[in-house]
């Protein structure tokens, strides 16, 4: 009786028994560092090849930094890099200013037609950028062959000023409608936006005073994410810019690959490395919402 008892109490609940461990699970550990060790190598191997590429000194067979300190004084630089960030602010201002309210639109007022707004903003993904260009151009063409001397004509030439290329900014905000789209979508998917703009609305704010004072704070983050992935489309975004023959910042590190090689990888590298500040930027701004701290 009492071997009985001792065994119940055991089982029960005394000491647990060990969990079995799965065959399985013990080699699932293993393949998980064998893939994340080889994902690091392909892409840090080729970062760390272009590093020493543009660190080596080739004369006195040492270490230099000369190609990363001549980066502001390197002819063209400024132009081209000023322009392409004039141009991805203009593309970051309209794409925002488009798809904020029509995405809030959707979810308050037209829910039936967010499939069809997602295949729209899909269209840039499934249209190859060459295509959408060699339309662009064509259009543009129209303007001395078809109008020359019209009002329509100078608008067309005005949008291909080399100083600010307007054209440019369009095609990119139709190249970025689906990362911006997916952006603020996702954000929307996580709050109870229809509560709050209604009691907004209750206390009598006008609709553009919701957009500011309550859309905005609360698609902070996927605003900040839809306007890094806008940014570094427009700065690392060579085809359209090399086909319709404006001077950015992608086709001048082409431009000096041939006469300065290790300063286009210098300028590449420090690209990427800006790219990394800011995605962990806005991962900081991120974890620092008032919500996150809160919880």
């Amino acid at each position: 009786m009492s071997a009985l008892s001792t065994a119940g109490v055991t089982g029960a609940g005394g000491v647990a028994p060990e969990m079995p461990v799965r065959a399985g699970r013990r080699g699932a550990g293993t393949w998980r560092w064998v893939v994340l060790t080889a994902a690091g190598l392909y892409f840090l191997v080729p970062i760390g090849a272009s590093l020493w590429f543009t660190l080596r000194d080739g004369g006195a067979g040492g270490l230099t930094a000369e190609h990363y300190t001549g980066i502001p004084a390197a002819e063209g630089f400024a132009e081209t890099f000023g322009r392409s960030l004039a141009l991805g602010s203009l593309t970051v201002l309209l794409a925002l200013l488009l798809m904020v309210p029509t995405v809030v639109l959707v979810e308050l007022r037209l829910p039936r037609l967010r499939t069809t707004v997602e295949l729209l903003t899909l269209l840039p993904l499934v249209l190859p950028p060459i295509a959408l260009v060699v339309g662009v151009r064509s259009v543009l063409a129209w303007a001395p062959d078809h109008f020359f001397g019209t009002p329509l004509a100078e608008v067309f030439f005005a949008l291909q000023r080399p100083s600010l290329p307007w054209i440019l900014v369009f095609v990119y905000v139709v190249l970025a409608l689906p990362f911006v789209y997916r952006a603020l979508d996702a954000g929307l998917r996580g709050t109870d936006l229809r509560t709050l703009t209604e009691a907004a609305r209750n206390l009598g704010a006008s609709w553009p005073r919701v957009l500011v004072s309550v859309v905005l704070p609360v698609l902070r983050t996927s605003v900040l994410n839809a306007a890094f992935l806008t940014l570094a489309l427009v700065l690392g975004e060579f085809t359209v810019a090399a086909i319709l023959g404006f001077r950015t910042f992608p086709t001048w590190i082409l431009e000096i690959s041939g006469s300065q090689p290790q300063l286009s990888v210098a300028v590449s590298v420090l690209s990427l490395a800006m790219t990394w500040l800011l995605l962990l930027l806005i991962s900081a701004l991120d974890r620092r919402r008032p919500g996150k701290e809160s919880a």
